[in-house]
């Protein structure tokens, strides 16, 4: 059989291939998150005919003489550019601007994608469309992020228990041209030991050029600062035990920090800031740029309840397409190198999700291309089979 013919049906196995490939990709048009495929063919095997010769007394070198036996697949590539965010305003939808994939895990097989339209569960419980988890890195007492990652929920019906306050922090300025005798007053608020607010008035009045009085009328004895030259607090300690007697009673044990105090030039600033919290329940969430999960309680706190995690890859390519729009690792992409956003990935971008990244008039032209490539591969078996007829008609 004459070689031709092969090669003929090689190339239209391979253009078949690529309109499979581009036949996916136009129906993934409007997948969220979805990366588009490339197919890229290369030359099977030459057969040799004659070797090449060097160069020789009077006689000159000599090229090979080979004839192809057709095309095969070179690779299939999946191409994993940033498309463009489409503004949704769903606080859920979530799409990275930049590098990283959004983990999410069944049981204990994590995957990774670039889709970002969650949901809560009846738990509370942050999943995807097919109810794969969204993993999330934890957060210490302090709201910072820390090295383990999991499952996140937020528990809509969530109650902030009260906070005794411990800490009253005293920043800022004492004004250095205050008048003798002149008093800069400050209300605060302290939660007790039953965890309910009390009102407390806080007065500094100018005594010379050096010193202020801070009382209080729950303060059972009046505080003398002293300033330095140079504004700065001399007193020795700088923290002072507070004691008082609110409505109720239940006082707390509190500390002043009196450090942060200055007396320098311009208008009195101080600042009087306690600790301490009433009791809040959970009443919005909202998701920001570097990933955190914030929740707002009614209480006036916002206490981040976790920190989105996104995986990085030394080879994206290398990822294997699994099913549900995710992506697996693979052999060949290297190890998910995972952190929170910003560290050398993308921002999160609320509100947004990214569209996929296939160009329609690109996949139209390589349709026509390889449909054009298709149509040429099987005139090379027509005109095979014709002279392959003309042989048999040899023999009458």
């Amino acid at each position: 059989m004459l070689r031709s013919m092969f090669s003929g049906i090689s190339g239209m196995k391979n253009f078949q291939t690529k309109l499979d490939v581009i036949g996916n990709n136009i129906a993934n048009v409007n997948t969220y998150g979805y990366k588009k495929g490339r197919v890229t063919f290369k030359d099977t095997m030459s057969q040799t005919i004659a070797g090449a010769s060097a160069a020789q007394n009077n006689r000159g070198g000599k090229n090979p003489m080979q004839v192809g036996l057709g095309s095969t697949l070179a690779s299939i590539d999946t191409i994993h550019t940033q498309s463009s965010l489409q503004t949704t305003g769903r606080s859920l939808d979530l799409a990275i601007s930049g590098d990283g994939y959004f983990i999410v895990k069944q049981g204990d097989a994590e995957s990774y994608t670039r889709a970002g339209n969650f949901y809560l569960d009846d738990n509370g419980t942050l999943v995807n469309g097919d109810g794969f988890k969204v993993q999330a890195f934890k957060v210490d007492a302090t709201g910072n992020p820390t090295n383990v990652y999991g499952d996140i929920a937020v528990n809509v019906n969530g109650v902030l228990p009260p906070t005794t306050t411990k800490t009253i922090d005293f920043t800022d300025n004492l004004s250095k041209e205050a008048v003798d005798g002149s008093e800069y007053s400050q209300q605060i608020e302290v939660i007790d030991t039953a965890g309910n607010p009390q009102k407390l008035e806080v007065t500094f009045k100018k005594n010379n050029a050096t010193t202020w009085i801070m009382s209080s009328p729950n303060l059972n004895t009046p505080v003398t600062l002293t300033f330095d030259a140079s504004g700065n607090l001399t007193n020795n300690p700088s923290t002072v035990s507070w004691g008082y007697t609110p409505t109720g009673g239940n006082a707390p044990s509190m500390t002043m920090k009196l450090s942060g105090l200055k007396q320098l030039s311009g208008p009195t600033t101080a600042l009087v800031t306690p600790d301490g919290n009433t009791e809040g329940t959970l009443e919005s969430f909202n998701i920001g740029s570097l990933g955190e999960v914030n929740g707002v309680y009614s209480n006036g706190l916002v206490k981040t309840l976790g920190v989105i995690a996104l995986a990085k890859f030394s080879n994206p390519s290398g990822l294997t397409k699994a099913s549900s729009n995710t992506f697996q690792q693979s052999i060949n992409s290297g190890a998910a190198n995972v952190d929170v956003p910003g560290e050398g990935r993308g921002s999160i971008a609320a509100g947004t999700l990214e569209m996929s990244n296939v160009d329609l008039s690109e996949e139209f032209t390589e349709m026509i291309t390889a449909q054009r490539g298709f149509q040429a591969n099987t005139r090379i078996i027509t005109t095979s089979d014709e002279i392959l007829q003309e042989l048999v008609n040899l023999k009458r």
